[in-house]
């Protein structure tokens, strides 16, 4: 192997090692045993929608995969803040990606995580945090909190690698829709992406609950 082939493959190989030095030292923080692979982070970017307007904050981005995919899909990386608990995370990330904004702090606790927003409109959540290892509270907050900021119109993308929800029914259930995407073989493990978004009132209080696909 050249030099120039040995060079490209280390980056992939490096963050494949800081995923795994974080899972043995942190199993509760960490999401994976490995980066998400490309499609994976494609989909997730494409959830997050077109980059139009405010600002789009990605929790837990590791070593960066779907970062990268954001920011191929045109997001101005002025427009990024991402929320990594990690130090040595958030140092690889500054590195890699000014001058998108890196925070290191606790995602389940975004009003003071977030503090320095000081009013700066959020258009989308993307979350590569592992909301299973966390009880059905931690994620009733995370989700409140995240909507906080972005109001109507906003949208919080998340992977699972389980087969439901990884928000639980009974925190969806007339506070917000959810869209289930379709498995992601490519990945492995495979998985999901949900999205998530305020449930919109109906129109008439008598008329029938419109049908939602691949709700739960």
């Amino acid at each position: 192997m050249n030099d120039q082939n040995r060079n490209a493959r280390r980056p992939g190989l490096r963050d494949s090692a800081h995923f795994l030095k974080s899972l043995l030292s942190t199993p509760h923080l960490t999401g994976a045993v490995a980066p998400s692979g490309r499609a994976l982070a494609r989909a997730m970017a494409a959830a997050a929608g077109p980059p139009e307007h405010g600002l789009v904050v990605e929790l837990g981005p590791g070593t960066g995969p779907v970062t990268r995919a954001l920011f191929d899909r045109g997001l101005d990386p002025r427009r990024l803040m991402m929320v990594e608990y990690n130090p040595q995370f958030c140092s690889l990330l500054e590195e890699r990606f000014a001058p998108a904004r890196v925070v290191q702090g606790d995602a389940y606790d975004l009003p003071r995580t977030l503090a320095g927003l000081a009013g700066e409109r959020v258009s989308a959540f993307v979350s590569s945090l592992p909301l299973l290892t966390r009880p059905p509270g931690d994620r009733d907050k995370l989700l409140g909190d995240a909507f906080a900021l972005m109001g109507e119109g906003g949208v919080f993308v998340q992977f699972t690698y389980g087969l439901v929800s990884p928000i639980p029914r009974a925190i969806l259930e007339g506070r917000y829709s959810a869209h289930r995407g379709r498995p992601i073989l490519a990945n492995l493990p495979p998985a999901r992406v949900w999205t998530y978004r305020l449930e919109a009132p109906a129109p008439d209080p008598a008329a029938p609950r419109r049908r939602r696909e691949d709700r739960l």
